[in-house]
């Protein structure tokens, strides 16, 4: 770590050294934002996203659990693949309008980071909600009697396993989305890959893909909140309920858990703090 304070000075006497720049961190509160058409074109692109999100998946898993043969459907590769799949689509899309969250716990951990402000990350936690509703809602409508007998897409502890195991599926698997998400998106990474438009989007829909495998037998795979909230308040079952405050619990603890590794451990962003408060003269 003293390696990367040292560069940190070298690339600070020879900044074009650097091939690339750290955004400054985002203002706790930035008023200014609500003046900002940009602002209201973020928070309708999260809505879409999410929407069209959960109604894509969900139907997709009511579409497979409504057939009597196992093998007739897309089974759990293929539900894991419209997740991801979706993911990665819809990321691609909104990356350059709203930076492609559709997820809260996303946000959380980006707000954590100081990469968006509070106010942007409370708005974007609510639009994504709406949005999950919306397109939960939406399924419903065109497949009412599977979606209420095939218990609507919602997440729920599987016959098994227990709470204790279940929030701690949420946070691993929120875990490598969240780290997955900083990675990709780390501007040393982007400047070196931008050759490569589709790098960030990709592997962030592939660590989707890939924590749903491990976690549908156990809880349907939430670590998105708004994609439990969603399916929650449509099918609206007492089972659900009391069971809801995992899949915020668990995908918020992970995406802290992510934040802070990558920020302070991988970044070393403490580090860097002790050695500019260090060379500081006026310390």
């Amino acid at each position: 770590m003293s390696k990367e304070v040292s560069e940190e000075h070298g690339q600070a006497a020879h900044p074009h050294g650097k091939d690339y720049v750290d955004p400054p961190p985002a203002p706790l509160l930035d008023m200014g934002e609500l003046k900002l058409w940009s602002f209201y074109r973020a928070l309708i692109a999260e809505f879409m996203a999410t929407l069209l999100f959960l109604y894509v998946t969900i139907a997709t898993v009511i579409g497979h659990k409504k057939q009597a043969d196992p093998c007739a459907g897309v089974g759990l590769l293929g539900i894991a693949w419209s997740f991801g799949g979706m993911i990665f689509i819809l990321v691609y899309c909104t990356a350059g309008i709203s930076g492609g969250h559709i997820n809260p716990a996303v946000t959380f951990g980006l707000f954590l980071a100081r990469k968006v402000s509070l106010i942007r990350a409370v708005t974007y936690m609510i639009a994504q909600c709406v949005g999950a509703i919306c397109g939960v809602g939406l399924v419903k409508a065109f497949m009412k009697h599977d979606f209420n007998t095939q218990g609507g897409g919602a997440n729920s502890v599987a016959a098994g396993y227990n709470k204790g195991t279940a929030l701690g599926a949420e946070i691993i698997g929120t875990f490598v989305l969240v780290y997955t998400v900083f990675a990709a998106t780390d501007p040393k990474r982007s400047a070196r890959d931008s050759h490569v438009p589709v790098l960030a989007p990709l592997p962030i829909g592939f660590a989707v893909f890939m924590v749903h495998l491990a976690t549908i037998p156990i809880t349907g795979t939430g670590i998105n909140p708004a994609r439990s909230f969603g399916a929650a308040v449509i099918y609206n079952n007492k089972h659900v309920w009391d069971q809801h405050w995992i899949f915020w619990v668990g995908p918020f603890v992970g995406a802290l858990a992510a934040a802070a590794y990558h920020q302070y451990i991988l970044r070393a962003a403490a580090i860097k703090a002790l050695g500019s408060f260090r060379s500081n003269p006026t310390n």
